[in-house]
């Protein structure tokens, strides 16, 4: 990037204050120097960002301190995030800055990328194979739809891919079905008796949380597909657990979920592996399921007050 005045004025006094920044795909990160200076250990959640067309550079505390109060911490003004500052007598510009998404948010918190950029895995290196097929079932157990994974072996890795199959009068057929929770049986049950239940992401996470005890569930068709007719199978549960995965699609999946919930259920938690991506490198890495870690900005803002 092309260096200009208000960037330099403000990564100079930034870096001097705070320490250095760290550069990600969009933002360039920062502690804030108002309420993370006090030496302790923090995700950094001061994000800059230098817009050309406007030619002027944004400040942005995603844990919600005012743009002024960080700039008096760094001795600056409001005049200093532009290059060419207007003189400070006649009609006012403003040029609001788009509020990010709360889920935005989290993930600048959290240091994490606002995009997922899928790694080449180079040629494909064998047919593509069955791993696993999950069963979508009603209430009184029968089954409605199912979904197949499938494994794809690369030169690099393996990727995977999911397909769908609704249950007919004439047997599986291609094609989607209704928005049902996984495990819904099971689910209703947890409800009736004010058992908590974990949301994750994907059925393979799911299956982790039943082995460790806990009634858990997630939707169809991955984190974009999750419906407001998911959520209403959940109205009256005592206490939901979302379980993000720690990118840029499992905030958002989790803050939808979230938001479907908020007037059905009595509490709401949205948590993250300690290490890992998801619950099932969680549980892996050889933590217990009631180890799992608040997500920055999304737990609080869902969290019910003490």
């Amino acid at each position: 990037m092309d260096t200009a005045r208000s960037w330099d004025t403000i990564t100079t006094a930034l870096t001097r204050v705070s320490g250095p920044g760290r550069r990600g795909v969009d933002w360039t990160t920062y502690l804030c120097p108002v309420h993370e200076s006090d030496g302790r250990h923090h995700h950094p959640s001061l994000g800059v960002l230098y817009n050309r067309r406007r030619r002027r550079t944004v400040v942005k505390c995603f844990a919600g301190c005012p743009d002024e109060a960080v700039l008096h911490r760094l001795g600056l003004s409001v005049r200093d995030l532009f290059d060419n500052p207007q003189p400070p007598y006649g009609p006012r510009r403003h040029s609001p800055v788009p509020e990010l998404a709360l889920a935005d948010q989290a993930l600048l918190a959290a240091g994490l990328p606002l995009e997922v950029h899928k790694r080449d895995l180079g040629p494909r290196t064998a047919r593509p194979r069955r791993q696993a097929t999950y069963i979508y079932r009603w209430p009184n157990g029968h089954p409605a739809g199912r979904i197949i994974r499938v494994h794809i072996a690369h030169r690099d890795g393996h990727s995977k891919t999911f397909w769908q199959e609704r249950c007919t009068d004439n047997g599986w057929q291609p094609g989607g079905f209704e928005h049902l929770p996984f495990h819904l049986p099971e689910v209703l049950a947890a409800v009736r008796h004010t058992r908590d239940i974990y949301i994750c992401e994907g059925e393979a996470d799911v299956l982790t949380a039943t082995h460790a005890g806990v009634t858990a569930t997630c939707n169809a068709g991955g984190a974009q597909s999750w419906h407001p007719e998911h959520a209403a199978w959940l109205t009256g549960a005592h206490r939901i657990w979302i379980v993000a995965d720690r990118d840029a699609p499992g905030y958002r999946h989790a803050a939808k979920v979230a938001h479907t919930l908020t007037d059905l259920v009595d509490e709401i938690r949205i948590v993250q592996a300690r290490d890992g991506k998801d619950l099932t490198d969680h549980c892996n890495a050889g933590h217990h399921i009631t180890e799992l870690d608040p997500v920055p900005l999304l737990d609080t803002h869902y969290r019910p007050d003490p």
